[in-house]
């Protein structure tokens, strides 16, 4: 399969890049911090720089994958950043950045690719959210609204697009071991502390995760929660919202008196 993965450079994408070449898929490998490779690397192991701001670079990727492969069977709209911060905590330029990044991302990428998955007639798109896009604990307001976000954007694409063959996926892992805390940004310092001790404190690996999404891919499952943790708390919302609730509730009050 041709696979073209965001944010591949460390993290989760790095994970996810790995465990398809290793079953011989080719990977155009994109990160902002990527150069493309010379022609003396085997396509099948590229790497391109790609800003999932920037239309221009979408637009080169496209060009990229047409003239080299003809086509393209999975884009994974990974890429994206960490943040969040109490409502009266989180200024309008740290909603709007990670707005800009981790929804207008996945919303670029797929806009670029939608028009060839359609004209091949077969292709899957799968969005990396979080499980913040189900559950939403206190402090995270512009984090669980943008995953929220990606939730609902991949639900449409695969009602939009299945008649034209192409599938949608969407990621939801808990707090797994990752780089992801270098990109957190914003002014409140409690939710920091609190997140980062969450991902440091995790016993699953970002080569966990990636196992369990092509397993997730390969069953077809629309929204794939490939961890137990994930699991148990959706299943805690979906099964007893009142308990879920004083759950989230009690975290708020923590939160607030770390202070």
């Amino acid at each position: 399969m041709r696979v073209l993965v965001t944010g591949a450079a460390s993290g989760l994408g790095a994970a996810l890049t790995a465990a398809f070449r290793a079953r011989g898929d080719e990977v155009l490998a994109t990160d902002l911090s990527l150069v493309e490779e010379g022609a003396q690397r085997p396509s099948r192991n590229q790497e391109r720089r790609l800003d999932i701001t920037s239309d221009e670079d979408w637009a080169s990727a496209l060009v990229w994958v047409e003239s080299e492969w003809g086509g393209l069977d999975v884009l994974v709209n990974n890429a994206g950043v960490a943040g969040g911060g109490r409502l009266d905590v989180a200024t309008m330029a740290e909603w709007e950045w990670i707005t800009q990044i981790n929804l207008f991302g996945a919303v670029r990428g797929t806009r670029t690719f939608v028009p060839m998955f359609k004209r091949q007639g077969a292709g899957h798109i799968v969005n990396v959210a979080s499980l913040a896009g189900l559950v939403h604990p206190a402090g995270m307001a512009s984090y669980n609204a943008v995953k929220a976000a990606v939730v609902a954007l991949t639900e449409t694409t695969g009602h939009e697009l299945a008649a034209y063959g192409v599938r949608a996926s969407v990621v939801c892992p808990s707090f797994f071991r990752t780089n992801l805390m270098a990109s957190m940004r914003g002014e409140d310092a409690a939710l920091g502390a609190v997140i980062a001790q969450l991902v440091e404190s995790s016993s699953i690996t970002a080569d966990d995760i990636a196992a369990a999404v092509l397993e997730g891919m390969a069953r077809g499952d629309e929204v794939i929660i490939p961890d137990q943790p994930a699991r148990d708390a959706y299943g805690l919302k979906q099964a007893d919202r009142a308990t879920y609730d004083a759950v989230m509730r009690a975290q708020a009050a923590k939160l607030d008196r770390s202070v």
